[in-house]
Order: structure tokens, then C-alpha cells, then sequence
């Protein structure tokens, strides 16, 4: 069964010019699907359409069998509680001014009611509940009372994960989130997001132009061109011969 389904979606930034043209797809849940295209393809504005940060006249949008309104603010503040987003500059996404594990439960002071599985039975301060996540990201606890500053830009990285994963999220959205680390890093951060989908079963959806790390992270890759889809397959087919001449540049321009 689809857990989230795109139908004809498609955004205007200008009468001239679609973001996204006319996009449909299907997700099953625990699925772990990679979005990967070069810049200008439409993948940043559909991560942003599926968070709800921009808005859309054309197409629906249905996440768990309801569908995604973005003028109703219920509908949306529902959706978003089930749907969290890594962006790709962990510097822009966490407050200098405030220590890490002010950051890491943000969004969890946003949806007070979510009681997360993972807290300890009984009473659990702020901080204990700070330290769980960041253990769950393979980061030390003693990491809660740091600054950004303090951090190394992996580290930053898992915090942010981390905040992503305070509120139990269905899908995760991953938008180029190892872009601007170095390679060691790039392959410690898509290990950490492929084990922490396997362990949790959320389903995620990989944005990149790095069709190398879509490839090592997910089992479907859907290929975007101008904001249209021009390819959609299960990663072991990657090589196939029916693969769109846009998808074969790309794995030739990876050096596979």
C-alpha cells in the first residue's frame, strides 16, 4: 500500500517556467526512494512542496490515506508532525545562540502532545531525553550542553538528524544533506541514515545529485530532468539498457 502519493503535481515559479511539471509517483511505506538530478531539475522544490513550505495549485498530494491541503493549517500542522526534513546546511538549520540539546528537542516543544517510544518509562528530564537522541546518532551525550561553533560539520549533521528524528517521523526527507562534507564524512552520515531506516522502518525520501550516493542508500531511484520524472526504477537495474540517456549521463559522469 502507498504511503504517500504524487499526482500530477505541478508548480509555476513563472508562466514561462515549471518547477515541477506534471510529477507523479508513489511511495510504499519503509521504502527508501532517491530523487537525484543535476541543479535546476525540480528536486529542491519538491522536497519543499512535500514539507510544506511551498505551496502548489496544481496536482494532490495524499500522505497515509489524507490528503495534504496546504491552505488548511490543521491539516498541515498533522502532516508536518509526521514528516521531518535534513537539510543540506546543517549551519542554517541550528541557532548558534543556543546549546545543542535546545536544538535536537525544538521540534518536539512544537508537537507537545508526541510521546516518543523511545523515552525510558518514567520521569525523564529534557536533557536525559537530548542525550538519547544524540546517542541514537552515534553522537557522545556529553555533546548536549556544546554550541554549533563547537562542532565539526558532521556533527552538526547528526544533530540535525537528530532533531528530525525527535518526533517519531513517517518520512524523512533527506535533501542533499552530505553535499558540503567532505567524502569520509558523506559515507558516516548515508551508513547512519541507512541504519537508522532499517531499524525504525520510516520512510525516506533521498534528494541528491550524487546519483553514487542515491545508489549505496536506496532501493528505488526516481530520475528528475527539468521537473519532470524521466526514469523511475528499482536500483538493480541501474545498468539496464532501457535507462533514460539522461540517467546513463549521470552514471557516466559519476565514474562508476
Amino acid at each position: 500500500m502507498s504511503q504517500l502519493i504524487i499526482k500530477d503535481l505541478t508548480v509555476h515559479y513563472s508562466k514561462e517556467f515549471k518547477a515541477l511539471d506534471n510529477v507523479s509517483l508513489n511511495v510504499t511505506k519503509g521504502e527508501c526512494v532517491g530523487i537525484v538530478g543535476e541543479s535546476g531539475s525540480g528536486k529542491s522544490t519538491l522536497a519543499k512542496v512535500l514539507l510544506g513550505l511551498q505551496s502548489f495549485k496544481h496536482g494532490h498530494i495524499t500522505f497515509n490515506g489524507n490528503q495534504a491541503v496546504p491552505e488548511q493549517k490543521k491539516s498541515l500542522r498533522e502532516y508536518r508532525k509526521q514528516v521531518q526534513m535534513v537539510f543540506q546546511d546543517a549551519n542554517s538549520t541550528l541557532n548558534p545562540k543556543l546549546p545543542v540539546w535546545k536544538s535536537v528537542l525544538e521540534p518536539l516543544g512544537n508537537f507537545k502532545e508526541v510521546h516518543p517510544t523511545f523515552l525510558k518509562r518514567g520521569a525523564v528530564s529534557t536533557k536525559e531525553l537530548a542525550v538519547a537522541l544524540l546517542e541514537m546518532v552515534g553522537l557522545n551525550g556529553d555533546m548536549v550542553d556544546r554550541y554549533p561553533n563547537e562542532l565539526s560539520g558532521g556533527q552538526k549533521q547528526r544533530v540535525s538528524i537528530a532533531r528530525a528524528l525527535s518526533l517519531e517521523p513517517s518520512l524523512l526527507i533527506c535533501d542533499e544533506p552530505t553535499a558540503s562534507l567532505d567524502v569520509t564524512v558523506q559515507k558516516q552520515i548515508l551508513e547512519l541514515v541507512k541504519k537508522l531506516q532499517q531499524q525504525t522502518d520510516m520512510t525516506v525520501l533521498f534528494i541528491s545529485h550524487d546519483i553514487r550516493a542515491v545508489t549505496f542508500l536506496c532501493n528505488r531511484i526516481i530520475v528528475l530532468k527539468s521537473g519532470r520524472i524521466v526514469d523511475n526504477f528499482p536500483v538493480h537495474e541501474l545498468y539496464e539498457d532501457n535507462r533514460h540517456p539522461y540517467t546513463k549521463a549521470l552514471i557516466k559522469a559519476a565514474s562508476f
